[in-house]
């Protein structure tokens, strides 16, 4: 069973005796203190994160209580678990990952049905190295009733936002872990600093565990959407784009349950709801007798120019004035020790991988 291994190679890094997260090397000087920032905010709405259409209906956030909480990156988990107790049994699991969209830098994530919390701290359980200590992720939960919003960030920086009596709650949490209220935090985002990954996951040992393979397995057992306004084409500046090239992996499932199947689909599209509506409709010619009972465009990333010419084989000034599809390739099967997710760009099934052996290919 594939497993999650931590890179010996890298080692933690402490100043002035407070020790940082794995991921995260300061390259300026830098001494932090914990403690935290405490701050009322007013009743607003969803915060602007919840841009998916099924939050439409979500209850306005109430007045609450913001608290931003800095300690040591090995002192977060236990934080993280006595927060926990703040939830209701039932949650909605957040987490941002590192992304490939060529104009989006993170993958947001969040689930728009509601996870027992014992899945939630499952998740929590499997992958806590990689969540508490990567450089790459953030992660957390929301609950409605009663409100509570928890949030590690790619800094390991903790906030916590609750309804106002859970206020004093809060505060003893803190205090029982010797924090005290500082009038600003001297996190490792306040200078120049690096993020990494702390996985060991060679590209050829499929019995390691690497983000993609992680993010894989929380999409499903957090019931994980990506949190991203499908209507509109922006980048990560507001800037729209109109259209553009996307590559997308669309998963096929038989109605007789003979096995996925992955299709790489490359087209241009103006947003992400066109891309996955078309990407679905592409993969149609290919469904074997019976047909296909289910479709999932598991994922559709926007890709530069050049590398919509080089996947499609075509001119890009000629395949970007309209919305089309512009090349279908069926992936082949897995092999019983390979990497399974041929999203992972290690995944000798990836089309970007130049080893990928396709099945068939219709342009």
């Amino acid at each position: 069973m594939p497993r999650l291994e931590m890179d010996p190679d890298i080692e933690r890094i402490e100043e002035g005796g407070f020790a940082f997260p794995l991921g995260l090397r300061p390259l300026a000087p830098l001494t932090p203190k914990s403690g935290y920032l405490q701050e009322f905010e007013p009743a607003d709405g969803s915060e602007p994160f919840l841009t998916g259409p099924e939050t439409a209906d979500w209850e306005e956030w109430p007045d609450r209580f913001m608290f931003d909480v800095l300690l040591p990156g090995p002192r977060v988990p236990a934080l993280v678990r006595l927060a926990l107790t703040l939830f209701p049994a039932r949650v909605y699991p957040i987490l941002d990952v590192l992304g490939n969209d060529a104009y989006r830098e993170i993958d947001p994530y969040i689930a728009y049905d509601l996870v027992g919390l014992d899945k939630f701290v499952e998740g929590i359980r499997d992958f806590g190295p990689w969540l508490f200590e990567d450089g790459l992720c953030g992660f957390g939960a929301l609950s409605i009733e009663p409100f509570v919003y928890l949030f590690v960030d790619e800094h390991k920086l903790v906030t916590l936002r609750v309804q106002l009596d859970l206020k004093e709650k809060v505060e003893r949490l803190l205090t029982a872990f010797e924090l005290t209220i500082q009038e600003q935090l001297q996190s490792i985002d306040s200078v120049e600093h690096e993020h990494r990954t702390v996985l060991r996951s060679p590209p050829d040992d499929p019995r390691l565990l690497n983000g993609q393979d992680i993010l894989d397995r929380l999409r499903s057992l957090w019931l994980l959407q990506l949190n991203i306004a499908g209507d509109t084409n922006l980048d990560d500046d507001g800037r729209e784009l109109g259209t553009t090239g996307w590559e997308c992996l669309v998963r096929c499932l038989p109605v007789d349950g003979s096995g996925d199947r992955f299709a790489h689909v490359i087209l241009t599209a103006d947003c992400l709801d066109e891309a996955e509506v078309l990407a679905a409709e592409a993969v149609q010619s290919g469904a074997p007798e019976g047909g296909w009972g289910e479709v999932d465009p598991y994922s559709c990333n926007r890709i530069l120019p050049n590398e919509l010419e080089e996947l499609a084989e075509r001119p890009s000034a000629e395949l970007l004035t309209a919305e089309g599809v512009h090349s279908v390739k069926w992936l082949a099967s897995p092999a019983p020790d390979e990497r399974t997710n041929p999203a992972d760009p290690q995944n000798p099934r990836n089309p970007r991988n130049p080893g990928n052996p396709h099945g068939d290919d219709t342009n």
